[in-house]
């Protein structure tokens, strides 16, 4: 494939990550029979408040915006006005305080907060068929199911982390800009560690089955300097702008990417202005990442290693952290008898997930590991480290899209984060390494992608599944209907 310059790769860059501008012109042209096999195109509410064009009020709720203090809009205004218009927020202050067009429409949300969308920066989409879970099940048809999963709790974008062909899901997000296809925003990484070699290895087996199936590159194989550099150029040539890299040798089973490998990857990688993420084993392996010059990494590995001098060098470097930390923790949960998560199961599904847990035999941490926990969070939060959500969804069966991100912020609170942290962790910082500028805050000019709350999560995060309504680009989705379809005919089948 041809090089890109710096300046090129950028620009497509930009291109691919602001495609849903325009994503939701055309949504109800497509019907629940679509070639897409998404729902969130013919669940959009066309009825009433919320639909692009006519500008539409929203009066009397508490608005979180989540704004940065670079920004001239408060964090939170108590008996707001916003005003959407086109899919976009025209406007927003305190009720009296916007000017309104005429022939707009009002609508009241008093005793409700608003806050921005959220957005999933680790998950594995396409592999989970909620009745099984591996390649079998990935399909262009399945990615849509998961993406509107995610629509329906609240989020308006995902990352996927290095586990999809580069083909589909560059077909995917193309959909996505045309207006065919709705749900979360998809974005993705391409792939990258030793050959054949990389996720853990059930899934790497999967990852490598669908390759084979479909003749598309998930996992590029990195041997030699030569080839860090070639793959980097490769991955620029296609317009994707994410790479995420494996630095794990999965207790011996697996060979370690190697710093005189993932160091001129990094390189090119910059000069291309491409983006790097990577999956490290310990603790131990961040400093020689960070001197490296990595963007973040997908999974925190909180504990007794992560001491403060460590979060000052990560914070000193600029990168971020994904805690990760409900992949391992709510395995030892009855969450099937959460009726937030059975919101969007069928009753089969709730059954076999029941049967599993009580047939497992599992011990939970102790307070000790606990301790550490909290320990390590507040080293990151004392350094300023960037903290972001991310939820490992999809990589191992039964951790759902949408609902473990909010069981996700429910961890990072427990372990010392304030709500507001929590939320900034959801929205905004997600968004600006992703790239994302017109999602993750509430001000003028952004996508209308929001959520209204029958209560305040700034009184307890818990208060993020109060969902009361979905928005994207300014139209309320209907809920309601998913959840029925999801609940009486199952998931999406490849």
């Amino acid at each position: 494939m041809p090089n890109l310059t710096k300046v090129e790769s950028v620009l497509s860059s930009f291109a691919i990550l602001m495609r849903q501008s325009i994503m939701l012109l055309t949504a109800l042209l497509t019907s629940l029979g679509a070639a897409t096999g998404g729902l969130a195109q013919s669940a959009v509410d066309d009825a009433g408040a919320g639909s692009p064009g006519p500008a539409v009020l929203y009066t009397g709720a508490r608005l979180l915006t989540a704004a940065g203090p670079e920004s001239d809009v408060e964090f939170e205004i108590e008996n707001a006005a916003m005003l959407v218009e086109d899919g976009r927020i025209a406007a927003l202050g305190p009720v009296g305080g916007i000017s309104v067009p005429a022939g707009t429409t009002t609508v009241s949300l008093a005793g409700k907060t608003i806050m921005p969308a959220m957005i999933d920066a680790h998950a594995h989409l396409g592999y989970e068929g909620y009745t099984s879970w591996g390649a079998g099940n990935y399909s262009r048809k399945n990615l849509a199911d998961h993406l509107d999963h995610y629509s329906y709790y609240g989020f308006s974008a995902v990352f996927s982390a290095g586990s999809d062909p580069h083909q589909l899901a560059l077909s995917i997000q193309q959909d996505q800009q045309q207006g065919s296809l709705g749900g979360a925003r998809f974005l993705f990484a391409a792939g990258m560690a030793p050959p054949g070699q990389g996720p853990n290895d059930r899934f790497l087996e999967q990852a490598l089955a669908i390759e084979a199936r479909t003749g598309m590159t998930v996992l590029t194989g990195l041997a030699d300097t030569e080839q860090a550099v070639a793959a980097a150029e490769a991955v620029a040539g296609e317009g994707i702008p994410f790479i995420k890299i494996w630095v794990d040798d999965r207790g011996g089973s697996q060979e370690k990417l190697a710093p005189g490998i993932y160091r001129p990857l990094l390189g090119a990688a910059r000069r291309l202005g491409l983006r790097v993420f990577v999956h490290q084993q310990y603790a131990s392996d961040m400093p020689d990442l960070l001197e490296a010059g990595v963007n973040g990494f997908l999974h925190g590995r909180l504990g007794a290693d992560l001491d403060r001098r460590l979060a000052d060098r990560i914070a000193a470097a600029g990168a971020f952290v994904v805690p990760n930390l409900g992949l391992g923790e709510l395995r030892f949960e009855p969450v099937a008898d959460d009726p937030f998560l059975q919101e969007t199961l069928p009753p089969a599904v709730v059954a076999r997930l029941r049967d599993a847990f009580s047939q497992r035999r599992v011990t939970p941490p102790g307070p000790g590991q606990e301790l550490q926990l909290r320990e390590s969070m507040g080293h990151l939060l004392a350094a300023g480290v960037e903290i972001l959500l991310g939820t490992d969804a999809g990589a191992v069966p039964d951790h759902f899209f949408g609902y473990t991100g909010h069981r996700e912020l429910e961890i990072f609170v427990r372990l010392g984060m304030s709500p507001r942290q929590a939320i900034i962790a959801a929205t905004r910082s997600p968004a600006q390494r992703l790239g994302l500028d017109d999602l993750g805050t509430l001000e003028v000019g952004k996508q209308a992608d929001f959520i209204v709350l029958d209560a305040n999560p700034l009184d307890d995060i818990r208060n993020t599944r109060s969902i009361s309504l979905v928005f994207q680009g300014g139209r309320s989705l209907d809920r309601q209907a998913l959840a029925e379809h999801w609940r009486a005919a199952g998931p999406a089948a490849p």
